[in-house]
């Protein structure tokens, strides 16, 4: 974030005076502050410090804000958060639930005041819809919302049935936006439809902000990473307000570069280098995968940024191309996701024509003219290494 020395200085006093109005409210964890529990976890005050230069990196704050994003993670158990889960496979959560070897981000979320999370609370049955419920009314106009999973609607919103009283997913959803804060949509699924909506989308699926009538922050990827999750919470307690966002309603800050222009293989894109078929020496050799389908060109994330597995790795590094999967409706425009998205025929208002022609004709809002680019860039490149020029 580019920002003159005045305007720097007035937002650093404005989120100082925020995080000293929240650090007087009362923890809502009674046995330990984060602090603590993060020391008791064999954490330094100088890795955590690291962590926070990092995180702060990550959401594109000039450095002079490292002191207070430190700060908003020390005292984010004031801060309610409800996490409902509709049609999902629990990936998204268990993006930040690691079980080996934890990270600083894993540990804050687990720590922060969770109110209501169906897969690691102790309560179940009509106790755990005791707790939503009082949840939503003890915390009213206060909590942050999370919602994992696409939602069925209309006629078929009765597919997700939800607990002893049969309340639907949609239902849930809806009650617990109205009273909700910020509310952010985790995942492909809850951003976009994911699979849930993929054709023929026999539940009509939707995303979550086409079921709720407030405005949703998407944090979509399949799974996001854990600091896109726990990032936006730091966002919101910094600046009580939700982050910038691109024209599919994502974090900026997360998802404003594509995957191809931070690729560690962009180098053997531009010289034409690329892998044929899987296990060829291109391969072996850390070729571009565009050839074999991946999708990098067209998706917009930080994957190479922040890995996974404990930040040591992710999908390009592991030899398989991006499956663009925080883009809308990627299960139907992306795949196959070994094959280029150049051959791909896209049903439009043109008919069925491949990816490029047809971005070529109505450019961003099916791929962006840049695929274009993209595609004749590769072919050009591969001529000239042909030829050896």
């Amino acid at each position: 974030m580019l920002l003159s020395h005045e305007k720097e200085q007035r937002l650093l006093k404005e989120t100082r005076k925020r995080l000293d109005e929240l650090e007087k409210l009362p923890s809502l964890h009674k046995d330990a502050s984060i602090s603590q529990m993060l020391q008791s976890r064999g954490i330094s005050r100088r890795d955590f410090m690291k962590w926070a230069t990092a995180m702060t990196a990550t959401l594109a704050l000039p450095a002079s804000f490292v002191p207070l994003t430190a700060k908003a993670a020390e005292i984010a158990d004031r801060l309610p958060v409800v996490w409902l889960h509709m049609a999902e496979c629990t990936g998204c959560s268990e993006s930040l639930l690691r079980s080996d070897g934890p990270s600083i981000d894993s540990l804050i979320f687990d720590y922060i005041s969770l109110e209501y999370h169906e897969t690691i609370m102790a309560a179940s049955g009509w106790q755990a819809e005791e707790n939503l419920e009082s949840a939503i009314k003890k915390h009213h106009g206060q909590y942050i919302l999370m919602v994992e999973g696409g939602i069925p609607s209309g006629s078929t919103e009765h597919c997700l049935t939800i607990g002893a009283l049969g309340h639907t997913g949609a239902e849930n959803a809806r009650k617990a936006a109205e009273g909700a804060k910020a509310i952010f949509a985790i995942g492909a699924c809850s951003s976009f439809g994911g699979i849930q909506a993929a054709n023929p989308n026999p539940t009509a699926a939707q995303p979550l902000s086409k079921i709720i009538t407030k405005s949703v922050i998407n944090v979509p990827g399949c799974p996001p990473s854990e600091k896109n999750i726990v990032g936006n919470v730091l966002h919101f307690l910094l600046f009580d307000a939700l982050p910038p966002v691109d024209a599919f309603n994502r974090p900026i800050w997360a998802y404003g570069h594509r995957i191809h222009d931070l690729c560690e293989r962009r180098g053997r894109f531009d010289a034409g280098e690329f892998v044929q078929r899987f296990g060829d020496e291109g391969a072996e050799e850390g070729y571009c995968l565009y050839k074999v389908g991946c999708k990098g060109p067209y998706t917009f994330n930080n994957c190479s940024k922040l890995r996974f597995n404990s930040h040591t790795s992710w999908p390009i590094a592991a030899g398989h191309g991006c499956i663009g999967c925080s883009e809308p409706q990627f299960w139907d425009k992306m795949g196959p996701f070994e094959e280029p998205m150049a051959n791909h025929l896209f049903q439009t208002a043109f008919g069925g024509e491949g990816a490029d022609k047809t971005s070529d004709k109505i450019g961003i809002a099916i791929l962006s003219a840049a695929a274009i680019g993209i595609a004749a860039h590769a072919a050009l490149s591969a001529i000239f290494k042909d030829k050896g020029e």
